[in-house]
């Protein structure tokens, strides 16, 4: 057995010498100047940390996804090799009798041979970039396999160094792409939403209309074709951004559900219709992120075509921002001050900075009604939900003897830092401008026109500026620089917008209103339990200063239990006032001007959207 192991191996390093040696032997017209050069670039991942820089900075969100996907396979080959590979198989480098000169390195490696590194950087690197986007992945092969190729034609590494190194590589990042896809699937985790028994069930699909935004991020990757095992006699329609809002009302007006594959933004004009038309929604998660989907439990096409069988469904929260007069806090409202005083503890001057504690407030902050915000005679909603127009259903209210409680009852106020503005690309999926506000009549008539709905964030400030710019640049330059450019622009010349919260004069770098808890203190909201909750998430970055200084303070401070940056609170309603005109408003990544006045608010259990049961195995 011993003579056979023997034999076996010394048949391996015998073929791999005689390789080597036929490598050093051929010349290939260019190589000599070519291929050492580009085994240098690739030292250290140089290479590949340019490239992964390159693909996020002028490719799609999904391309950035893919980026970040190859530079940690490449993170994981790289250390799995120096550490367990170079000491476990203690290999000496070729001899380099046979090499010419010109090939040879000007500097020797001193690690062992077996494996290459360079080779598992490389594979790792393009094979993590592949599984996320095939087509990045084409074009990078070729660089990997030169690279790997130039390290025996330097003559540094034995072909069979190269090829395990190559299959290290390439195993790195299929471990990646399971451990993301893993983490990706623990992140979809059902709420406690209430169930809605009477959304109608579709064995067939029969009654629902399924309208697909060409233009989001992964529709094309989404997986539809599961309708047609599944609800073959399911409508469907495709249209792109400029004629969503006309095409889902449409489809609203004819359905038993309204289906829609896309990203955050469709998926929020699909509400809008639905609510408007009294009839559920079916979501298919077809953008780059897909909040609403993956909050409310949604992994995929098969889990929707499965709820949309059986019949099951569950109620969920919409926040509402609606123009109109905002000139008095109402009961349940409650401006959100430094350190969480009560608003009636201190008075605020013009400059948006706290008063010293004791002084008197201003008769303008005096408790008023809420006045229901005006809408456009919806239909009720599914099951007896409130309808848009309707007021919201308050939730209890706190005990008074609690001292963070704001006026009027409103739910105890928590803090917490304030959502920075996130400057990294794919931030709102679905940008397409003019999906969204324009249906609302916000685009060009700030002040007027109808209500509109979120069902993920709102903000005023620093993020809608950089989502505008962003808009505006990206189209001619590539959304990763765009992004950039923006969020320089925003950082360096924007200024805080001076506006009225509940009643109180406020200078405010960034305003954040989330439907429903969001976790994380960081700079931007990572997740919340539940879409169903009653109650607003607001956050505040007060003006003054530099915003950069400020954002960071707010993103990275932690939850103080007071602070003059910023604030965090509960709230069931809030009245925003004095808006400057041209202010932009961002809402589920969409964009448009806000009107001079706004009141925010929730809608408990006023859309009915189809979801497993959250107790299925």
């Amino acid at each position: 057995m011993g003579d056979q192991e023997l034999t076996w191996r010394g048949a391996v390093v015998r073929w791999d010498r005689q390789l080597f040696d036929v490598v050093a032997r051929r010349h290939w017209p260019g190589a000599d100047r070519v291929l050492p050069r580009l085994g240098r670039a690739a030292n250290h991942g140089v290479l590949w940390g340019g490239a992964a820089a390159a693909i996020a900075a002028f490719g799609s969100a999904r391309a950035r996804k893919a980026a970040l996907g190859g530079a940690a396979s490449l993170a994981l080959a790289s250390a799995t090799i120096n550490t367990v590979g170079k000491w476990s198989v203690r290999r000496p480098r070729p001899l380099l009798d046979g090499v010419p000169a010109v090939r040879q390195l000007a500097t020797q490696p001193q690690t062992t041979s077996f494996p290459s590194g360079h080779s598992a950087s490389a594979f790792a690197f393009a094979t993590g970039l592949a599984l996320r986007a095939p087509g990045w992945g084409a074009a990078v092969a070729p660089v990997a396999v030169s690279v790997a190729f130039s390290r025996v034609y330097t003559g540094v590494h034995y072909p069979s160094d190269v090829l395990v190194g190559a299959g290290l590589g390439m195993a790195a990042g299929f471990v990646v792409h399971r451990l993301a896809r893993d983490a990706a699937e623990a992140r979809v985790v059902p709420g406690d939403e209430r169930k809605a028994a009477e959304a109608p069930a579709l064995p067939d699909g029969a009654g629902l209309v399924l309208v697909v935004n060409t233009g989001a991020g992964t529709v094309a990757s989404a997986g539809l074709d599961v309708l047609g095992a599944r609800l073959p006699k399911a409508e469907l329609i495709e249209c792109e951004g400029s004629e969503l809002a006309e095409t889902l009302a449409s489809a609203a007006a004819r359905a038993t559900v309204l289906g829609v594959c896309g990203g955050d933004g469709t998926v929020n004009a699909a509400a809008t219709a639905a609510l408007r038309a009294g009839v559920p929604l079916a979501v298919f998660p077809g953008g780059t992120l897909n909040h609403f989907a993956v909050d409310l439990g949604l992994a995929g096409p098969e889990d929707t075509c499965g709820a949309l069988t059986t019949g099951q469904a569950v109620r969920v929260g919409v926040g509402r921002f609606t123009p109109g007069p905002a000139t008095a806090p109402a009961p349940g409202d409650a401006a959100p001050a430094p350190g969480h005083e009560p608003p009636t503890a201190a008075a605020v001057p013009a400059s948006g900075e706290p008063a010293p504690a004791g002084t008197t407030p201003s008769p303008s902050a005096a408790a008023a009604p809420l006045p229901t915000p005006a809408a456009s005679a919806p239909a009720p909603a599914p099951g007896g939900a409130p309808a848009p127009g309707d007021a919201a259903a308050p939730p209890p209210t706190p005990a008074a003897s609690d001292p963070d409680l704001a006026s009027g009852g409103a739910p105890a106020s928590r803090s917490g830092a304030a959502v920075a503005a996130s400057a990294s690309a794919g931030s709102g999926p679905d940008l397409a401008p003019g999906s969204g506000g324009a249906a609302f009549g916000l685009g060009s008539a700030p002040g007027g026109g109808e209500c509109g709905y979120f069902l993920n964030t709102l903000s005023i400030g620093a993020y809608p500026e950089l989502l505008g710019y962003r808009l505006r640049w990206g189209p001619w330059i590539g959304g990763g620089p765009a992004a950039l450019l923006a969020a320089w622009r925003v950082l360096r010349a924007e200024r805080p917008v001076r506006l009225t919260l509940a009643g109180r004069p406020r200078s405010v770098w960034l305003l954040f209103a989330g439907n429903g808890t969001y976790h994380g203190t960081g700079p931007a909201p990572r997740r919340r339990d539940s879409p169903g909750e009653g109650l607003l998430d607001v956050r505040v970055v007060y003006g003054g200063g530099s915003p950069a200084p400020r954002l960071l303070a707010a993103a990275f401070t932690g939850p103080l239990s007071r602070s003059p940056v910023h604030t965090a609170t509960h709230l069931r309603s809030l009245r925003i006032g004095d808006i400057p005109p041209g202010t932009a408003l961002a809402y589920d990544g969409e964009y448009a001007l806000a009107p001079t006045a706004l009141v925010l608010d929730k809608l408990p259990d006023a859309l009915t959207v189809y979801r497993p049961d959250s107790d299925r195995t």
